[in-house]
């Protein structure tokens, strides 16, 4: 694996793919569309160029959802596991890769949030919370 090189995978491993190289756009969105498709406050993406994006195994259990009122906005996953996949903008100008399915480290961190605007009501800067390194006791 070259070192630019970033691997991922769904959670049951069926698919995988690769990303020779990427644009260094990585950002936290908080549009609702992102929210509704995570299940989360925001979504970890990165974006890369199409030709840069190869499935390796599996192509054929990724499922794709577009909302038609929206101009770029798709989604992916896995039909077996259900897990969140990279997935093209509906105009083919980029492959967005949800960060959580990389394997590997991309190098690099997030350098902005986006769609601030539509942020949840109930977002908590993550920052503020207490941490614990396992699932708490009662």
């Amino acid at each position: 694996m070259e070192k630019s090189e970033l691997q991922g995978s769904c959670l049951c491993k069926s698919v995988a793919y690769k990303v020779s190289k990427h644009l260094g756009i990585f950002h936290y969105c908080h549009c609702s569309r992102c929210r509704k498709f995570t299940g989360s406050a925001f979504a970890s993406n990165l974006m890369v160029n199409p030709n840069d994006f190869t499935w390796v195994r599996g192509n054929k259990l990724v499922g794709r959802y577009e909302l038609d009122i929206a101009n770029e906005f798709a989604t992916s996953f896995c039909k077996k596991c259900g897990s969140s996949l990279p997935w093209l903008s509906k105009s083919g100008k980029m492959v967005v890769i949800p960060a959580g399915t990389l394997d590997n480290d991309p190098g690099f961190r997030p350098t902005q949030n986006i769609f601030c605007g539509s942020k949840a009501i109930w977002y908590t800067d993550p920052s503020l919370l207490l941490e614990n390194d396992e699932l708490p006791k009662k």
